[in-house]
């Protein structure tokens, strides 16, 4: 254990070329809200966004020394801020690095990495899925004899996202009670907690994860890394099939309950909720330890760390963020029904509504028999209990309807 805190503190000092200390900052938002002194620890203040350079800077820098002539060649396989982690590194370094990106990876993403690495690094687009990706990168790897950086499973990785800990303690002043950290692959989670196992013994963990990527709950629950049969990629920070074998004997000592899982569109709401009021930008993994604050239970008085651990957050994509945040907190709805072939059915239907309830989407989708057409309705409006007397007012008055709001399926294909 102390050689590892020797590491990560070796591993510091030399991150200070690159980059001061991400704040740790109060937040009097959460603070009130819970009771408690939250404060959060801002990783999508580095460089690329994200907690990622500290690990991939780590793993480079014991093979080669800026300003030295190299012949170094790094791969990596990422859609998203390892690859920029990788990228920034590389150039920092002045060695070569081949970035594996899916063919599916947005234009945005692909072009940061491209900022981020410059002449220092080529981007290989393969594969419609990240598996496809990834093994793409390691054949590459063994071919050219490069150096395959793993996002999380491996041990230089883990000793540079531990140095998160250990500016944490420095900037705090004492041990924090509870540590709520996101998890993916585990590279984060299994630094931090190994390296305050050491030096602050008290503090106690909590692991947010995304409902649709549990990996490491599951693992937990079994005694062993198991890949889960599917994953929701909409945290795409964090959506990992399979955690990583070594992040996962470090934290195997914990239980399954220390692991709370986030609904991915209470998420959306809890981005929506730092972006308005904070005015802090994050993406979905970024605003998981925050998000599951609620599950935590009792946090009054004490001195609670949350580790935001990014910020890449493509602006594109806020409406979809948007929308599934209303989904959540059940301010809108989607309804399919049955609508009468006759004059005056629509203005019935309409007259159902509340004063506060406002078509968000309408359209007529087909005519299922000759005496009925089939329509799909978006309802939004500022209380859910509105949204309960409307279907309530639609059953007293005989429309046949079906709410297909939690309906992936047909959400997917009609909204």
């Amino acid at each position: 254990m102390e050689n590892f805190v020797a590491s990560v503190r070796q591993a510091e000092a030399a991150l200070r070329d690159l980059f001061e200390p991400t704040p740790l900052q109060r937040n009097d938002h959460l603070s009130a809200k819970y009771g408690a002194n939250i404060w959060l620890k801002r990783e999508d203040l580095t460089p690329v966004r994200s907690y990622k350079l500290r690990g991939a800077f780590n793993a480079m820098r014991k093979q080669v020394h800026p300003g030295a002539a190299t012949n170094a060649h790094f791969v990596c396989a990422s859609a998203g801020n390892h690859a920029q982690g990788v990228a920034y590194a590389c150039r920092h370094f002045g060695a070569k690095g081949t970035i594996f990106m899916p063919v599916t990876t947005p234009k945005q993403k692909i072009d940061k990495t491209k900022i981020f690495g410059g002449d220092a690094i080529e981007i290989v687009l393969t594969g419609d899925y990240f598996d496809q990706t990834l093994a793409a990168a390691q054949a590459f790897a063994v071919q050219h004899e490069a150096t395959f950086l793993s996002p999380f499973d491996a041990l230089d990785v883990i000793e540079g996202q531990a140095t998160v800990a250990l500016e944490m303690l420095e900037q705090l002043g004492t041990a924090p009670d509870l540590v709520v950290l996101p998890v993916g692959g585990g590279g984060l989670a299994s630094g931090v907690t190994r390296y305050l196992a050491e030096l602050s013994p008290d503090t106690r963990f909590a692991f947010a994860e995304p409902l649709g990527g549990a990996s490491l709950q599951a693992a937990l629950e079994t005694g062993a890394p198991v890949a889960l049969p599917a994953v929701d990629n909409f945290v795409d920070g964090a959506a990992v099939a399979r955690i990583g074998a070594l992040p996962f004997e470090i934290l195997r000592r914990f239980r399954p309950s220390d692991v709370h899982l986030a609904p991915e569109d209470r998420i959306c709401r809890t981005m929506l909720e730092m972006l308005n009021t904070e005015g802090i930008v994050l993406e979905p993994a970024g605003a998981l330890a925050v998000d599951v604050l609620e599950d935590l239970g009792d946090l009054a008085g004490k001195n609670v760390v949350c580790v935001c651990s990014g910020g890449n957050f493509d602006f594109e994509r806020l409406p979809e963020v948007k929308e599934r945040a209303l989904r959540f907190t059940g301010i809108k709805k989607y309804f399919v029904l049955r609508l009468p072939q006759r004059p005056g059915a629509l203005r019935d239907l309409l007259e159902l509504m509340g004063p506060h309830d406002d078509i968000a989407r309408f359209e007529y989708l087909k005519k299922s028999a000759r005496n009925f057409g089939s329509i799909l309705i978006g309802i939004e409006t500022n209380d859910p209990s509105n949204l309960t007397t409307f279907t309530q007012r639609m059953k007293q008055s005989g429309f046949d309807y079906r709410d297909i709001t939690n309906d992936e399926l047909l959400a997917e294909l009609l909204v």
